[in-house]
């Protein structure tokens, strides 16, 4: 389902936000953190988008509604503003992203079967769900790399970036490989030299806590390294930060989804890429 602020806009844009369809993120020794996407990493970018009357639609893997990370139904994450707190929550629940019954979210085959040339641009927002399934989902690696193929803006958030693992040709074996503690670099990948952000080393440790004593398989950071990235970080931990390499666009945390979708809007002002 695709919604916009508008009935009619000559030069409204259709902006895909893909989502992970896991509640959870399986950690090291068989425990679970209970995880999705984070508030405003989603509701920033829908909601600037929405205002300047583009047009968003949501996908997950499967079609199955989202959860919400509850740690991120936080005032901190908005800057201290609960007002802005209450306003992008109240809009995530009127547009009934995480409705079991009513939610808009299709699933990535749909996607496919409306056509990638629809879409202007994909957004990746964060939440530690997409190490779940987006890394290894092979529909997903087909739209990005049929994105990447034809230049169209690609944007990802903090734990968001780890989706851009899906463009290798085995996904799955690179992951089984960090997990075991082997760390070969690959070359064969859609996005090796580019520079990207993503949540760092150092921010997951400073973060650790949240998983409550247990502990990830591996971070994004040091996973897109060795795919082949070029890792670029902020001076000072949960700074904003951004980072624009060609049709890609990363932000590194929490504190860069705002950034992140106002460059997605200044890109969406430029001439069209040619479409397929």
């Amino acid at each position: 389902m695709t919604l916009c602020t508008l009935a009619f806009n000559a030069q409204a844009s259709n902006v895909l936000i893909v989502l992970s369809d896991s509640d959870h993120l399986d950690l090291k020794d068989n425990k679970v953190f209970a995880t999705g996407f984070y508030l405003n990493e989603l509701m920033q970018p829908v909601k600037l988008l929405l205002d300047a009357g583009h047009s968003v639609t949501f996908a997950t893997p499967t079609g199955k509604a989202p959860t919400l990370d509850t740690s991120s139904n936080d005032k901190m994450y908005f800057n201290n503003d609960v007002s802005a707190l209450q306003e992008h929550k109240a809009l995530m629940e009127k547009l009934k992203i995480t409705s079991a019954g009513e939610s808009p979210v299709i699933s990535l085959s749909r996607v496919k079967q409306i056509g990638y040339e629809h879409f202007d641009a994909v957004y990746v927002p964060g939440g530690h769900a997409p190490m779940q399934d987006l890394l290894h989902s092979a529909q997903l690696g087909e739209l990005l790399n049929n994105f990447h193929e034809h230049g169209k803006t690609t944007a990802l958030v903090c734990h968001g970036p780890i989706a851009l693992l899906s463009t290798l040709p085995d996904p799955s074996a690179f992951t089984q490989k960090l997990e075991a503690g082997t760390k070969t670099a690959k070359s064969d990948w859609a996005y090796a030299g580019y520079k990207f952000t993503v949540i760092s080393n150092q921010e997951e440790e400073l973060a650790k806590q949240l998983l409550k004593g247990g502990a990830m398989k591996f971070y994004p950071q040091t996973a897109l390294e060795l795919a082949g990235g070029v890792f670029s970080s902020n001076t000072s931990p949960w700074g904003p930060h951004v980072v624009i390499d060609r049709e890609l666009v990363t932000g590194q945390n929490p504190g860069s989804a705002l950034d992140v979708a106002r460059v997605i809007l200044e890109r969406l002002k430029l001439p069209s890429q040619p479409k397929s």
